[in-house]
């Protein structure tokens, strides 16, 4: 088994949840969603946020605006729809049972 590929596999299966959380707090640029993952030491790369972004916005979850730039090209500027908040809060549900049910398993001593 692989070590390296189940955490890939891990970390990927959280980061749509993530990158909802983050663009919940504000409306967010591509790079601003990239700074925040790579601070929580959950890296991607541009080539793998674009594709999740443009799926999130498919299925009406996200939605975008161009915003004029002092520091070049228009920005494409995300955030959360109607849809998308209310996704994200049984998402939040979904978080705290798995986190309950993980910590149950790996440390039974501590959870009651």
């Amino acid at each position: 088994m692989d070590l390296e590929n189940s955490r890939q596999q891990m970390r990927k299966g959280i980061l749509e949840y993530c990158i909802l959380q983050v663009i919940s707090r504000k409306e967010c640029y591509a790079s601003d969603i990239i700074e925040q993952l790579k601070k929580a030491r959950l890296i991607v790369v541009e080539g793998t946020l674009y594709p999740l972004l443009t799926r999130l916005k498919n299925t009406g979850l996200l939605q975008y605006k161009w915003e004029e730039s002092a520091a070049g090209p228009p920005r494409k500027y995300y955030s959360l729809t109607p849809e998308g908040e209310v996704f994200l809060t049984g998402l939040d549900q979904t978080w705290i049972e798995l986190r309950t049910a993980v910590s149950h398993i790996t440390n039974p001593s501590k959870v009651n």
